[in-house]
């Protein structure tokens, strides 16, 4: 029982920092939304900011795992990489990268969410990198790094826009790098 008590503390807390942010969110209605009591919160975490390292550290795991799959899903292609983003950047609950939410609420770079959240973004790179040295691009980390900045910014041009035709554009930007 305690380890569901944990993974609903995670989930509830995923959902909540996605939809309204991490620090509009307080402790109470994290316990209240989960159904679990201010005891086993605190069994399971020291602080609302170890909750948020959890989440984060958990959404890494499965946003990693999905950007693989999904490449992979892509014949592992590199503007691929494109296609994947698309699909989560569509649907109608998304509300930008809860890792760059995430930098931007900390503002404080020296900290553990904003590390864990750039750790995120350079796995990615690496990822990208990966993918992108199969197909037979050099260098692969320069043009990861060239990916990840058009994937971060096609997040607020889909924001903006309110549709996916940022992320087509990136992935146009990206076709012409992959020419040079």
């Amino acid at each position: 029982m305690p380890i569901q008590a944990r993974e609903r503390l995670i989930a509830t807390a995923e959902a909540l920092f996605y939809q309204r942010g991490i620090n509009t969110v307080g402790i109470s209605e994290l316990i209240e939304t989960s159904g679990v009591g201010r005891a086993s919160f605190y069994r399971h975490f020291e602080s609302k900011d170890a909750l948020v390292h959890a989440v984060l550290r958990h959404r890494n795991e499965m946003t990693l795992a999905s950007l693989e799959a999904g490449i992979a899903a892509n014949d592992s292609s590199p503007l691929g990489v494109f296609d994947v983003v698309a699909e989560r950047y569509g649907q109608a609950d998304f509300r930008g990268c809860a890792f760059i939410n995430a930098m931007v609420e900390a503002a404080d770079r020296g900290s553990e969410t904003h590390r864990i959240a750039r750790g995120h973004k350079l796995a990615q790179i690496q990822i990208i990198a990966r993918v992108l040295e199969q197909a037979g691009y050099s260098p692969s980390h320069e043009l990861a790094c060239d990916f990840q900045l058009l994937i971060d910014g096609a997040v607020m041009g889909v924001l903006r826009e309110g549709n996916l035709e940022p992320v087509e554009r990136a992935k146009q930007i990206a076709a012409r790098l992959l020419r040079l």
